[in-house]
């Protein structure tokens, strides 16, 4: 017969094998640790034929790019930046005006937070601990974002005053936080397109100009220690024409998309067909996220 202390510590051992709980399943494998999405309004793809934007064109020497995304209907900025984040188009996620703020159409699906499920709120489900965050010049952005999965949210109104503004705050941002995705969005060349007007040298001396701030944000990545961990994507919402945008011409609806870093291949041209709402399902992919049913958007055959 079992002594009683013999028995007790028995079926103790017993018990706990039988109530362990398994293990946390890892993650899924990501592609990298860190995503830097870099967006410049108003940037038509057209250009790229005479800018002289030596960190841009490095960033697409060095890794994946398309000059034909082709933006959604209307091509301006609201409808076309929520495409970019909500990965499929004004049809489902409702944002169908150059400055919406709430949904015009019903969204066909909103998450806990109330609005239309985004790369930010998608990877904050998947990873509660990742340092997410936007830094951006247009106000309009933060309505689109899902700023309830961000930790940090930065409108830069000090750019009216010191166009140098939202590169140091970005900067700052990487340096200190490593953040796992952060979106960097630049408006003023937007702003030029619409007072000089677009394909003018007012338009390419701006954008000269933000494109040295793209260099200054690789810097900030490499200076961060995390360059090897890393994928860059600068992309646009839509391009323009004279003085304006919204309409059905090529320099409005084709903007660039360019992909460079960990796992994605070197030197290479997409040719296959690209829509404004596939870079969020290509950011998706980069942290092996299972999309929402909602979206429509594909990613992008860009990694190796």
């Amino acid at each position: 017969m079992m002594k009683p202390l013999f028995l007790f510590v028995w079926m103790s051992l017993l018990l706990a094998g039988c109530t362990a709980q398994p293990t946390e399943e890892p993650k899924s494998e990501w592609k990298a640790k860190h995503v830097v999405l870099i967006g410049i309004d108003g940037w038509g793809a057209y250009s790229m034929d005479k800018a002289k934007v030596p960190n841009i064109r490095c960033l697409m020497d060095s890794g994946a790019y398309t000059l034909k995304k082709r933006s959604v209907l209307p091509s301006s900025s609201a409808v076309n930046w929520a495409s970019m984040y909500m990965g499929a188009g004004p049809e489902l996620h409702g944002y169908c005006e150059w400055g919406s703020q709430v949904p015009d159409l019903p969204s066909r699906v909103v998450n806990k937070n109330g609005i239309f499920p985004t790369i930010f709120s998608e990877l904050r489900a998947a990873a509660p601990e990742a340092e997410i965050g936007t830094v951006y010049e247009w106000g309009g952005i933060r309505f689109l974002v899902d700023t309830l999965a961000l930790n940090y949210d930065k409108h830069v109104v000090e750019v009216a005053d010191d166009s140098t503004a939202t590169a140091r705050f970005a900067v700052k941002y990487i340096q200190e936080k490593k953040p796992t995705l952060v979106n960097i969005v630049f408006d003023a060349l937007d702003h030029v397109g619409h007072a000089a007007g677009h394909d003018t040298p007012l338009y390419y001396e701006k954008l000269e100009e933000i494109d040295g701030y793209v260099g200054q944000i690789v810097q900030a990545v490499k200076d961060a220690g995390i360059w090897d961990e890393s994928i860059i994507i600068v992309s646009a919402d839509h391009g323009g024409i004279e003085k304006g945008h919204g309409g059905r011409t090529m320099q409005e609806m084709e903007t660039p998309f360019i992909i460079c870093g960990k796992h994605v291949k070197r030197g290479h041209v997409i040719e296959e067909s690209m829509m404004q709402f596939d870079v969020a399902s290509t950011i998706a992919a980069i942290f092996g996220l299972q999309q929402p049913q909602v979206w429509i958007g594909r990613p992008m055959p860009v990694f190796e």
